[in-house]
């Protein structure tokens, strides 16, 4: 990103008329964030990759060498951020960068929480890495969730003086959501260092606060975090407004809370200075279905909030936040020049996408070439297993039966404690088809140990024989759900084979995979490769019974910490309220 105070010379000079503009967009109706007004016949001249003039002639900055493009009336827009995505997921930052791209989106804010887990600083470096001389604004903040619970956690986390050294790394912002708000009221030692030093480094602090309200939610607060991505409805919205903090409208694969949100905010006439729009993260089958932040817009104006206010939620509130206004966010002198047309403002779909003045889509179709980047060895063998045997998932026991602690599936992601008899043969505790109760392991994958847990899972419904994923938030076990043995240890080990991803197995047969090469948890494919495959593996799951939709996210969340209410991890099964472990059967 060409720096501010380098470019001033030219800037002024083109804008005097001294020197002549590389491109003109002559014949727009400018949608103005500041002025919140439209204003037809803008012309708008840029210089390398920043805006030197916007007004009604710019006809002194046409030069013999000025491209000048008339877009007959168009509607230009800033580009749009999504100010909260962990991109750490599914598809390379590259192959993301094209989807987001046609869907407007010019700058991305990532919260790579889950390489950290696997990779430590080493793979938060590396993917910083991945992310430079794209076509598309990468920024970044060093992971604050982890680990989400220090008496059980086990996946890796940076040092104090690793998260002082990463934010001095290019485009690094400041520290991501800090999940675990508990922490910060109880003044946890390591993390209210670690918010004290983004503070004295006038870094920005991302926050999670599901759950908190009243004396914990001002203390948090309090303590420099001033976002929130998780109301899920006006009422959480309006609180958090009132004790000044930021609010992002979370609208991506995990949750949609839009319209839940946004009625109120119309019928309050609150002010939406501090509102923005968010995805958490989105999977390949929604960015292609819904688009992106472009969705929440054309959401935003068919429930009635004015375009204007849509298009700032969507842009220019980001950068404030961020403190990076002064760059990015609108379309003014001395901006960065990322800029989207549009023929109107109801279907919202650009038909050209500026980044830095260069044309990087045109008609729907990403015209700049981006070129794969290298994936260091290292990174695609993290998997340290070796090969398993059926009997590492036998549960042992001499009694004919047993009472079994199930984690009881209450959606994809909210679990409960139940109980029930199972069987046993030859020493070995046994799933029950008639029940619907699995078996479920977890295998630490990420430093290779023999260490794992075995425990029984309800609820799961699918007529296969074993389902497994090495990708979970944030301790990316191995973790195998399965109906039987023989199948599981086939799941197993056709992951260790493969170094990562998600695997269907049923009577021994291998029906669906989604390989992720890449730490376990990022596919090295193009994005209709995985699109594919992804599509494939939950069909798979679903068309054979299983309960749920989105079947990929039992495993994804079996042993994340924050949620109620029994969790599995390799070091084993967790009763998250009590903090406690339990046994697989009593």
């Amino acid at each position: 990103m060409e720096n501010l105070s380098s470019a001033i010379p030219i800037l002024n000079a083109v804008a005097m008329g001294e020197k002549k503009a590389d491109l003109i967009l002559k014949n727009c109706s400018l949608v103005n964030v500041y002025s919140h007004e439209i204003l037809p016949q803008t012309q708008i001249a840029i210089v390398n990759e920043r805006i030197a003039y916007v007004g009604l002639d710019a006809s002194h900055t046409l030069g013999s060498k000025t491209i000048v493009m008339d877009l007959q009336g168009k509607y230009v827009t800033p580009g749009f951020a999504d100010p909260h995505i962990h991109i750490d997921q599914f598809v390379l930052p590259s192959e993301l960068a094209k989807k987001s791209l046609l869907c407007g989106v010019t700058s991305l804010f990532s919260d790579p929480i889950d390489i950290v887990s696997v990779c430590g600083y080493r793979g938060f470096r590396e993917f910083v890495k991945l992310t430079q001389n794209l076509p598309i604004r990468f920024f970044h903040v060093v992971p604050g969730g982890l680990p989400v619970d220090r008496k059980f956690s086990h996946g890796k986390t940076l040092s104090a003086i690793q998260e002082k050294t990463a934010i001095k790394l290019p485009n690094v912002l400041g520290l991501g959501e800090v999940f675990s708000w508990t922490k910060v009221t109880k003044r946890d030692s390591k993390t209210m260092k670690t918010l004290a030093m983004m503070l004295d480094n006038d870094c920005i602090i991302n926050g999670h606060t599901a759950g908190a309200s009243g004396k914990k939610l001002n203390a948090y607060v309090s303590s420099g975090i001033l976002s929130c991505h998780e109301p899920v409805n006006f009422e959480q919205v309006l609180e958090r407004l009132r004790l000044g903090m930021w609010i992002m409208i979370r609208e991506g694969s995990i949750r949609r809370d839009l319209k839940e949100i946004l009625p109120g905010v119309m019928n309050h006439e609150t002010n939406t200075e501090r509102l923005m729009f968010c995805s958490d993260g989105i999977d390949p089958l929604d960015l292609s279905h819904y688009g992106h932040i472009d969705h929440c817009v054309r959401e935003s104006i068919k429930l009635g909030l004015d375009p204007i206010d849509a298009i700032t939620m969507a842009s220019k509130n980001c950068f404030d936040y961020y403190n990076l206004g002064k760059d990015l966010g609108g379309i003014a002198p001395g901006k960065l020049a990322d800029i989207l047309v549009f023929d109107n403002l109801t279907t919202m779909l650009p038909n050209k996408v500026f980044v830095g003045g260069k044309l990087v889509v045109s008609n729907g179709k990403v015209i700049t070439k981006i070129q794969p980047k290298t994936i260091p060895k290292w990174i695609r063998n993290t998997v340290k297993l070796k090969k398993f045997s059926e009997n590492i998932f036998h549960v042992k026991s001499k009694s004919s039966s047993v009472t079994a602690n199930l984690i009881t599936m209450q959606t994809e992601i909210i679990t409960k404690k139940e109980e029930t008899e199972l069987k046993t043969k030859d020493g070995n505790v046994l799933a029950s088809e008639d029940k619907d109760v699995w078996k479920v392991a977890a295998f630490d994958r990420t430093y290779g140990s023999k260490k794992h847990a075995i425990g029984f899972l309800k609820n799961f419904g699918s007529q296969i024989g074993a389902f497994a994923s090495t990708w979970n938030f944030h301790e990316n076990d191995l973790i195998v759900i399965g109906s039987n043995d023989k199948d599981m240890t086939i799941a197993a080990n056709n992951l260790v084979k493969s170094q990562g991803g998600m695997t269907v197995v049923k009577n021994g047969n291998t029906l669906s995979s989604l390989p992720l090469q890449m730490a376990g948890i990022i596919s090295t494919d193009s994005f209709e490769k995985v699109h594919q495959n992804f599509a494939d593996l939950n069909s798979t799951i679903v068309e054979s019974g299983c309960k749920f939709k989105k079947p990929h996210l039992i495993p994804l969340f079996l042993p994340f910490l924050a949620l109620p209410a029994i969790r599995i991890l390799y070091s084993g099964i967790v009763d998250v309220k009590n903090r406690s472990f339990i046994p697989p059967f009593n």
